[in-house]
């Protein structure tokens, strides 16, 4: 029997938690779980020391914990749960919008991948594309070595282009079987590296085949894309937060 102040539309689990909740709560994280991870094949490298993935852990922590509310006993008000995501969908959107439209109203794909990711090459023409400078004036870009993305330092000062050894494994090199017999100077002092010639080595459309690259034996912070890829385009110029790279015809 219930009392005249017990909640009408409490509906009291046999089980402690209905099993179709579990199942939505378990699919909810399963969705975030292959999000982070389509993310981190997109941006290589851009994850890469103790305190990035601490963030990370820590953000789906907080997903799951907020979405437990699903496992409550109480009648699941859909209509009022897809209101909610419409709404926090919609403020979401202005603001992407906002950013992307704050210049100009034309090149609105482009402009919008520029917006999420500096690293993402745009191109502005048949031959040419720009690479907007990321946090502290650096270039960053995404290319492909071998069909596998690869985030590089565009570095002019580099007569080589240079892979991390991690970056090499993600490639497809066996480091292990490379021999690491090329000095060269660094910051640090002497490091050695080891010959490599890619057979493909790409950023955005601009597209080169058998590459020389250097395998480097100490760890690095970010690949380097050097003079072997950079001398081989018609020009390459800054002008304010943008890199201009322009092929051959």
């Amino acid at each position: 029997m219930t009392g005249p102040w017990e909640p009408e539309d409490t509906e009291p689990s046999r089980n402690g938690v209905a099993p179709v909740r579990l199942l939505i709560w378990l699919a909810a994280m399963a969705a975030v779980i292959v999000g982070v991870w389509l993310l981190f094949q997109a941006f290589p490298g851009v994850i890469s020391t103790p305190e990035d993935w601490g963030w990370v852990g820590w953000g789906v922590f907080m997903m799951a914990l907020f979405s437990s509310a699903l496992l409550d006993t109480g009648r699941i008000r859909w209509a009022e749960k897809a209101r909610h995501a419409a709404i926090w969908a919609a403020i979401l959107a202005v603001l992407i919008l906002g950013v992307t439209y704050r210049t100009e109203l034309a090149g609105v794909g482009q402009r919008v991948r520029m917006t999420l990711s500096s690293s993402y090459p745009v191109a502005t023409g048949p031959r040419e594309l720009v690479v907007t400078a990321g946090d502290g004036g650096h270039f960053l870009v995404m290319g492909k070595v071998n069909g596998q993305l690869v985030r590089f330092l565009v570095d002019t000062g580099a007569s080589e282009t240079v892979l991390s050894p991690a970056d090499a494994r993600r490639v497809g090199i066996d480091t292990a079987a490379l021999k690491f017999d090329r000095p060269s100077e660094t910051a640090n002092g002497v490091g050695y590296g080891a010959a490599f010639q890619a057979d493909s080595l790409s950023v955005g459309t601009i597209a080169f085949n058998k590459v020389p690259i250097m395998i480097n034996q100490a760890p690095m912070s970010s690949s380097l894309l050097g003079m072997t890829f950079l001398r081989r385009l018609e020009s390459f110029q800054v002008k304010g937060d943008k890199l201009y790279l322009t092929a051959r015809e």
